[in-house]
């Protein structure tokens, strides 16, 4: 299955999506180079959430395809897609570490469900990755005694432990205080320079994606706004864009008509018809 000839390690082409009868994604296309750190930023509910969760294989979109590491997962078999995920590491938001477990323990997870190996080949992988991050020493603590910038940490030397080709961060500074927010900035920037991964963020943070960033993709409404470097995001004339950097709120008109019959699903002359019968049968 495995193609290593492919040009871009990732290449996500007119992908549309829909949670039931609503369109999230309407033609979204980007692509990830070897070695790039590309950062997804957008407001609340503009997509790039669910734009991970179909590069992660997590969904089936409506149309469109999704390639990594060459192939195409959207016409994957499961256990084709299972396959390749072994190649992919995933920090997630809020770390998602199971709380029975020691740190080491569950930073061994991925090597107990697809390498065969003993117990202490695995233990000594789990330090490795531990000093990786900067954690040496902490094999042993339980997720309740971490502090939330050693969960993510935690969770990061997980997603690392098979030496991933592509690396994916959701919200990597999120609830975290700037010091470590800029301590993990500069790891991720490690992880591609000595390991030579390519990584997407999603993320928010405006200050954390101008300094890890290659490109920046900004995501507004389900469709792409632009994708370029730090340089060409700040320098934009697209007052979304500048809204979305410079904090503006959204003044968008709203059509009262349209609002209303979106509402009530109802034509609005009938609407009104029916409301001047009530009207007149009060005098």
């Amino acid at each position: 299955m495995q193609n290593d000839n492919y040009s871009k390690i990732i290449q996500v082409s007119d992908l549309i999506t829909h949670y039931g009868s609503k369109k999230i994604l309407n033609g979204v296309s980007l692509d990830v180079n070897k070695g790039e750190i590309m950062v997804i930023m957008g407001g609340s509910g503009s997509g790039k959430s669910t734009l991970l969760r179909y590069m992660l294989g997590l969904n089936k979109p409506t149309s469109g395809s999704i390639k990594l590491l060459g192939e195409d997962i959207t016409k994957m078999s499961s256990n084709q897609l299972y396959q390749m995920k072994k190649q992919i590491g995933v920090s997630f938001q809020g770390g998602a570490l199971f709380g029975s477990m020691s740190v080491s323990e569950n930073i061994q997870l991925p090597l107990s469900e697809h390498a065969n190996l003993d117990v202490n080949t695995m233990r000594i992988m789990s330090q490795m990755k531990l000093e990786v991050v900067n954690m040496a020493g902490f094999e042993d603590l339980m997720p309740s005694q971490l502090s939330g910038g050693m969960i993510k940490r935690a969770a990061l030397a997980r997603a690392i432990i098979l030496d991933p080709k592509l690396l994916f961060f959701d919200e990597p500074s999120a609830g975290l205080d700037p010091v470590v927010s800029a301590e993990l900035d500069e790891l991720i920037l490690n992880l591609r320079d000595a390991m030579g991964m390519s990584i997407v963020v999603v993320t928010h943070e405006l200050e954390s994606a101008f300094k890890i960033a290659d490109r920046i993709t900004i995501l507004d409404r389900g469709e792409i706004l632009m994708c370029g470097t730090v340089d060409e995001v700040k320098n934009s004339d697209n007052h979304r864009v500048y809204n979305l950097l410079h904090r503006q709120p959204r003044r968008d008109m709203v059509d009262v008509d349209e609002y209303l019959q979106r509402l009530t699903g109802k034509n609005l002359d009938l609407v009104s018809e029916k409301s001047n019968i009530v009207n007149h049968k009060k005098y």
